[in-house]
């Protein structure tokens, strides 16, 4: 019964030294075995490991890609516009024991990334008009903040950085994977103004087009009224030279034909003559009987003819 107690005691105790000896480290996780304070070795692969229990801990840190969204900063372009820039950092811990060494937790390492995000854009945006920003160029501008802000994470000396901590420790540890702008605004104080101007500028530019327009409409229309003026007269001369060459044709025709038998002629323009003169109902014409105008007329008819 005693060796039973003593061999149950001893597998509790053997049970309670594994299990505090013995860590596991997961697939998203690094760590590091440290004892009174000092590091003792690093273990960046998932499974288990052991550690002189009591004395040494084990301290976890996050192996995967971390996010940090940084407070809105308000910089200057080349050009003096003024932006709000609202931007975010991607990074990984990849030393985790100058990680730990530098800033200790995540927290701390989020404030540094503040003040270096901050300064890189100061530095690169105030070196590119604002219209550099909004354009094609962005993607590279990005990657320019980036890099600057990778170089100071990794304890590089930047001229034109006020980061001096990193530098000292030679990092953070750390590798910045990505820097996106999500937006760049205008200041509330400044959109206004900036709105009004460009409204005006555009009304402008309309008034131009609309003069422009106008003056190409004018310059159409008359040369357009050129154009049939010039149509219409040619048009009446070749009628008016149709038209003779016609009456000639029709004189000559009239001629050759009358001139064949002059009486029929005569009796010809004298009832032309007659339907002139007598084409109205309430015409009354008073002649002699003599009248060489009525020789084709009955002389019975003379006195009531109309």
């Amino acid at each position: 019964m005693k060796l039973f107690s003593v061999g149950g005691a001893l597998i509790a105790v053997a049970l309670f030294l594994f299990l505090n000896s013995a860590f596991i480290v997961k697939q998203t996780e690094q760590a590091l075995v440290m004892q009174f304070g000092k590091f003792v070795r690093e273990e960046k692969n998932a499974g288990i490991y052991f550690k002189t229990p009591f004395l040494q801990n084990v301290e976890y840190f996050d192996k995967r890609l971390l996010d940090f969204d940084a407070n809105p900063n308000e910089v200057i372009a080349a050009d003096q516009k003024r932006l709000i820039v609202d931007a975010f950092i991607r990074y990984k811990i990849t030393n985790p024991l100058l990680f730990k060494q530098t800033v200790g937790n995540e927290m701390t390492m989020r404030s540094r990334l503040n003040s270096i995000l901050e300064s890189s854009l100061r530095q690169v945006l105030g070196s590119v008009p604002l219209s550099a920003v909004l354009s094609e160029k962005r993607a590279e501008i990005m990657s320019d903040i980036r890099n600057l802000v990778n170089l100071q994470a990794m304890g590089a000396k930047v001229e034109g950085t006020t980061e001096t901590a990193s530098i000292a420790t030679g990092g953070f540890g750390i590798e910045v994977v990505d820097v996106r702008i999500k937006r760049a605004d205008l200041p509330p104080a400044n959109s206004e103004g900036i709105y009004k101007r460009m409204q005006t500028e555009r009304e402008r530019e309309a008034k131009e087009f609309r003069a422009k327009g106008s003056e190409d409409a004018q310059k159409i229309r008359s040369q357009a009224d050129k154009e049939r003026t010039i149509l219409l007269a040619e048009a009446k001369k070749k009628a008016e030279i149709t038209r003779g060459e016609g009456d000639g044709t029709a004189t000559k025709i009239f001629a050759d034909s009358f001139g064949k038998d002059e009486e029929f002629f005569q009796f010809y323009r004298s009832m032309q003559a007659y339907k002139k003169t007598l084409d109205k109902k309430d015409t009354t014409i008073m002649m002699s009987p003599d009248n060489e105008f009525l020789q084709y007329m009955e002389k019975g008819e003379i006195s009531t003819s109309r």
